[in-house]
């Protein structure tokens, strides 16, 4: 019997689905693999979502790990004066002792491939004895600035530097404010420091596996495999295996009502608005949208998500509410005006099928690195609008390095006005800039495409991946 590779990751759609794509990809090698998934955050769909998965993917196996026990007491009744980061992680950790037991009732494990967000698990397979790998799901950027961000010297606090430039080996300089909101916080907050000893916790790896391409991303890739960010450390070894990018699974009635809505539509006249499956935007903020799309006079399909207040159930939806519930979050008439070129979906949309649609001509995201891959796989511009987490960093390299897209400006100050979202829909879709953008964007998409073709700078570097799992486990 062939060793297994077992894939830790959790219960958060833009790391589970990633690694659910490389767990694919393994299979498709003819290597046994399986997914281990901490059940954090703990829901009541956990079980659902991955039977859904072991249904979609019948190659990969999938094993809900349990959640780790109250930590305290007995009692599992959640602390409300916890911060919810240190939280995550703590929970994160605290499933080491599942996933051991699990890795050990396996008749033979190869390697552990475990998801960055996870990299405590890092400790749990020194303690068995595999041999394990950090699987990046960001971009190579953002990973050379995290190895290097603690062992950075300075008298101010990020939080202190406004927009002065942090100068990282191998990264674009990148405003201060456009650090992770964690990282603004004074150094003396238990925030602040748990997310470094996180950091330190990522350069234990020695290998790595990164969801990008060297064509993409060629300094930051140069600089963490010279060791740059980590001075005097050895350098991890890395894999650049993306891009990995996966059609989306949801309801097909509602997705094939928009790609008929779509099939109707010119070529690249279509602008497309999605801000990721966990992000939302304020009540009055939809209507600044709305308008703003109203007066570009282009077409667009826009994926809304009901406001989530700050202490209500993020994954709050618009599903199965009618048009009646986007109608009182958008301004009065304003689906009957726009009926014919725009479309409003509540919440969901296939959105690699969306993007890779020949009527789609631009896409205003939030930076999430999924979509950011998805946009360039399917070679649509982007209009910059990050949320949260390194979505602001993202930016600076999509925007500034990568040239593969503008940004939408106000998102700083709370509200993106109408007549920004006018005036950028616009420069994407009419202006000289925009068939700049356009331009390099389907010169990313080629080269996107070449990367993972036989002889590829990914399909090598994979090849190289596999054949590293057969030597760790020969010594």
């Amino acid at each position: 019997m062939r060793s297994r590779v077992v894939l830790y990751t959790w219960m958060v759609r833009g790391h589970l689905h990633p690694m659910t794509q490389l767990a694919d990809h393994i299979a498709n090698h003819g290597v046994p693999v399986t997914v281990a998934v901490a059940d954090v955050p703990s829901s009541g769909e956990s079980r659902k979502t991955v039977a859904r998965l072991s249904a979609y993917y019948p190659s990969v196996s999938f094993q809900l790990l349990p959640p780790a026990p109250p930590r305290s007491g007995g009692d599992d009744t959640a602390d409300p004066d916890a911060d919810p980061f240190i939280t995550l992680l703590d929970d994160l950790h605290a499933t080491n002792a599942a996933l051991t037991t699990f890795v050990r009732s396996l008749p033979s494990v190869e390697a552990l491939v475990i998801d960055f967000f996870c990299a405590y698990g890092l400790d749990a397979a020194a303690e068995i004895g595999v041999p394990a790998y950090l699987f990046f799901v960001s971009c190579a950027s953002a990973l050379a600035s995290y190895l290097h961000i603690p062992v950075m010297r300075s008298a101010m606090s990020f939080g202190q530097m406004g927009r002065s430039l942090l100068r990282i080996p191998g990264v674009h300089p990148i405003p201060a404010s456009d650090l992770p909101e964690v990282l603004l916080l004074d150094r003396d907050k238990d925030q602040y420091k748990a997310t470094i000893a996180f950091f330190e916790q990522l350069a234990k790896a020695k290998s790595i596996l990164v969801n990008t391409f060297e064509w993409l991303e060629p300094r930051a890739v140069k600089a963490i495999e010279d060791g740059n960010p980590r001075p005097g450390q050895p350098a991890p070894r890395l894999f650049c295996v993306g891009p990995l990018v996966g059609e989306e699974r949801g309801d097909e009635e509602e997705k094939q009502e928009c790609l008929r809505w779509l099939d109707a539509q010119p070529a690249r006249s279509v602008v497309f608005l999605c801000f990721g499956s966990a992000s939302s935007v304020p009540a009055e903020q939809l209507k600044e949208i709305a308008v703003g799309l109203e007066r570009s006079k282009h077409s667009f399909l826009w994926a809304v998500r009901a406001p989530v207040a700050a202490d209500a159930d993020s994954t709050k939806r618009l599903e199965g509410r009618g048009e009646a519930a986007l109608e009182s979050l958008l301004p009065e008439g304003f689906l009957d005006r726009t009926r014919g070129r725009g479309l409003v979906l509540p919440s969901w949309a296939p959105q690699v099928e969306v993007l890779r649609h020949p009527a789609t001509g631009a896409f205003v995201t939030h930076c999430g690195w999924n979509s950011t891959l998805e946009a360039v796989t399917a070679g649509v511009p982007m209009v910059c609008w990050p949320m949260y987490a390194e979505q602001r960093m993202n930016k600076v390299f999509i925007a500034e390095e990568m040239m593969l897209g503008v940004v939408m400006d106000g998102y700083d100050d709370g509200m993106v006005m109408a007549e920004e979202v006018e005036t950028k829909v616009r420069l994407v879709m009419e202006s000289e800039q925009g068939k700049q953008v356009r331009e390099r964007m389907a010169l990313a998409k080629e080269m996107a495409t070449r990367a993972m073709e036989i002889g590829g700078s990914s399909t090598a570097s994979f090849t190289d991946f596999l054949g590293s799992l057969k030597i760790a486990m020969d010594n």
